[in-house]
Formats: structure tokens, C-alpha cells, sequence
């Protein structure tokens, strides 16, 4: 890949990353380790540090920045929002939110919207309004409904969350957990079959798991876990937060298997890279069990988060996210066929989203991410030998080629 000339700050004009980072050190949490890079502009899928460095970024915020670094459409939405208004809580109402519902509600043929702001907070009012229907719709005795979930599973990072995760590093030193959780295996139906039972409220899945190193279901799984719910009498939760708005080729990744569950978890990508906004989306007959009082957020669904979900829904809307992901999304398998064996011992991909297994004899995936670093690549390890590949959906094939010709370079 032809790396864009280099270009560097006037004298005294920046300070180095060195500089930036050790500044970090004794003021922030240490709960990241980032890689030793500090972004300071960015546009499309292109980011610069503050010495004038450039680096593609094959990460996307973790599918956060669907559309690029800056959108032109949305940072006009935003822009002309500032100049309106930006926050009424929702004591009041506002003349932004209702497009915003009806937009969402229309795209993913659901019917209700709750908006929130964070994946995280979406997940926790998914759960929230899963024990509700339980208890007033199902007739599940009072604080006993269940939720089953998957292992290798990541929701976000609260309490309640992490207490169904079975990753020892985001559980430890964090109990006592929140009960009512039954762990399977995951892409395993006889084993979710069996853990259904007359308590359960709702199964809660990723249809593609990202943290896990996009772990993709056999296919049929989605549909066997929609009619097993439905079956059984109780609902089907996507968590699409990552996976959804675009990144496999399809609307949400549930639409592979023409799957509609019960209730869709959105957030990341809703933002457009701009505010943090996520959503619950559910048939009405679920989301109307919430009532005045029983659940809310000071700023979900604030106008600015609406005024730029609302340009985000829009870009959807025309089919050429989806479209460019699908076809990318063959360039990218290609391209990593082609270093299988060589490098890659073997990797998941659908639309423009990889889980790539690296040889651990070469490194490890964090090793691997600031060897690409250094090819003017930015990428993010997960488990062991693992990288993650989520470029925006706005990348050009010879960019994404690029970024597969670094790879193939770094694992020699």
C-alpha cells in the first residue's frame, strides 16, 4: 500500500505523542491499553496523529464510525442541530424524536422505539423490558424470570452485564453478580432448547459474536433460535451493536436468515460517530408494557441525538452501505483466502467484518497490530493471536486491498 505523504506540524505547534501519552498515565483510569498511537484529525477512513502521521483505520470505532470519520451528511445534521437545540430531557418533547422513531421502526420493521444512548444502556433496557413482559404478559411469578444467554458473549460492561459474561477478565473483582442469567454454548440449539423452560423471559444473542473474533453461527441457527422462542413463548433479543446498520451486508446480520426477533438492540454505528446514541427497538405489543415513570434516560433521545440518528437511518435507507459492505465483503474474504496458510491458520468474515487468526508463532495479536501500525494501519487485537478487521463502510477496494497487502507484508 502507497502510504499518503507524511506531513508534520509547524515547530512547537503540537505536542508529540510521546509527550501526550505520559501525560495520560497518572490522571486517567488505566482500563485501556491502546495502541501507542494519539489521533488528533481524521476524515473518511483516514485518521492523522498529531506529528501529521496518517494511518487507515480498519477498526471503525468498533463499527461506531460505519460511515467514515466525519460524514458530510452528518456532521451537517449535527451542525445544524448545535445552531437549534441540543438537549430538553425528555420531561419535554421535542420536534426531532418522533422522525427518529418512525425512521428506525420503518428500517428494521419493528414497531416501538426506546431511546437510549450507550450499547451498554440499550442491553440493560432490553433486559428491564424482557422481565416486564415476563411478569405482566408471560404470567412469570414475581423475580423469577430468566434470561438465556451465550457464552463467549460481550453486551457492555455493567454489572448486571458482566455477570453473565464468562470472560474472567471483564468478571473478577466485580461480584456479586446479578442472577438470572443461563449460559449455553453458542450455535448450540439443542442446548438452548433444553435451558428454556417456563421462566424464561427472552434469549438475548449476538447473531455474529465480535468480541469473541466474530464468531459467525452455522447457518439456520438464527431461524432455530426464533422458532424455538417462539415455540417456547417467550422472546428472541438481537443484540446488533455491533453487527448491525450495515457491517455484514445487510441491514442488521439477523436479515441473512430473513429473521425479525422480538426485540433488536441498536447503538454504535446510530451515532454516526458523532454522539452516543442506541436504541431499543421492539413489536408494540412488548414495548408497551413500559409505562410513565418505570424507565428513562436525561439524554435519550436528546434532538441532537435524533437529529443525527435520523441522517444515519436516511443513509441506510438508500441500500448503498449494505450494498458496498457486500460487495467489499468479497474483496476482504479473498483477500484473506489468499493468506491463509501464510500467516492467517484461518478467519471469519461477513461483509466487511473479519476475525483474523494469526500463526501464534508470529506473535500476538497485539504484536501483530503495532507491526500495521507501523505500516500506517490501525487494527485491534482481541483474544490471543486474534485481530479484528471493521473497516468504515465508506473504504475504497484499493484501500482495502492496501491494508491486506500491509498484512501479508508484516506476516512476512
Amino acid at each position: 500500500m502507497t502510504a499518503p505523504a507524511q506531513t508534520g506540524p509547524a515547530s512547537g505547534a503540537a505536542p508529540s505523542s510521546a509527550s501526550v501519552i505520559a501525560a495520560e498515565t497518572p490522571v486517567l483510569a488505566h482500563n485501556y491499553h491502546p495502541l501507542p498511537v494519539v489521533v488528533a484529525r481524521a476524515e473518511d477512513v483516514w485518521v492523522e496523529d498529531v506529528e501529521g502521521r496518517r494511518y487507515l483505520d480498519m477498526l471503525a470505532g468498533y463499527s461506531a464510525l460505519n460511515f467514515g470519520h466525519r460524514h458530510p451528511v452528518l456532521t451537517a445534521a449535527a451542525h445544524r442541530q448545535l445552531d437549534a437545540l441540543t438537549l430538553t430531557s425528555r420531561a419535554f418533547h421535542h420536534d426531532k424524536l418522533a422522525s427518529f422513531a418512525a425512521g428506525l421502526a420503518r428500517l428494521t420493521g419493528l414497531d416501538m422505539v426506546l431511546p437510549m444512548n450507550t450499547g451498554a444502556e440499550a442491553v440493560e433496557s432490553g433486559i428491564k423490558l424482557a422481565r416486564k413482559w415476563a411478569y405482566e404478559v408471560k404470567g412469570v411469578p414475581a423475580d423469577r424470570a430468566t434470561i438465556v444467554v451465550a457464552a463467549d458473549n460481550f453486551h457492555g460492561r455493567t454489572t448486571t452485564l458482566v455477570s453473565f459474561s464468562t470472560d474472567p477478565v471483564a468478571r473478577d473483582g466485580f461480584g456479586p453478580f446479578t442472577p438470572g442469567f443461563r449460559i449455553v454454548p453458542y450455535n448450540d440449539l439443542p442446548a438452548l432448547e433444553a435451558a428454556i423452560d417456563e421462566t424464561t423471559a427472552a434469549v438475548l444473542i449476538e447473531p455474529i459474536q465480535g468480541e469473541a473474533g466474530v464468531v459467525i453461527p452455522d447457518d439456520g441457527y438464527l431461524t432455530g433460535v426464533r422458532e424455538a422462542t417462539r415455540r417456547a413463548g417467550c422472546l428472541f433479543i438481537a443484540d446488533e451493536i455491533q453487527s448491525g446498520l450495515g457491517r455484514t451486508g445487510r441491514t442488521l446480520a439477523v436479515d441473512h436468515e430473513d429473521v425479525v426477533p422480538d426485540v433488536l438492540l441498536l447503538g454504535k454505528a446510530l451515532g454516526g460517530g458523532i454522539v452516543p446514541v442506541s436504541a431499543v427497538v421492539a413489536r408494540r405489543d412488548v414495548m408497551e408494557v413500559l409505562r410513565p415513570g418505570e424507565h428513562g434516560s436525561t439524554f435519550g433521545g436528546n434532538p441532537l441525538a435524533a437529529a443525527v440518528g435520523s441522517a444515519v437511518v436516511d443513509l441506510l435507507a438508500t441500500g448503498e452501505y449494505q450494498r458496498r459492505a457486500a460487495e467489499l465483503g468479497e474483496v476482504l474474504r479473498e483477500g484473506l483466502s489468499a493468506l491463509t496458510g501464510r500467516g492467517v491458520v484461518a478467519f471469519r468474515s461477513r461483509g466487511l467484518w473479519a476475525g483474523i487468526d494469526i500463526d501464534p508463532s508470529l506473535g500476538t495479536g497485539r504484536h501483530i497490530s503495532e507491526l500495521l501500525m507501523a505500516e500506517g494501519i490501525l487494527v485491534k487485537d482481541t483474544h490471543g493471536s486474534t485481530i479484528r478487521l471493521a473497516p468504515p463502510l465508506t473504504i475504497t477496494r484499493e484501500d482495502l486491498e492496501g491494508a491486506l497487502a500491509s498484512l501479508g507484508k508484516v506476516l512476512g
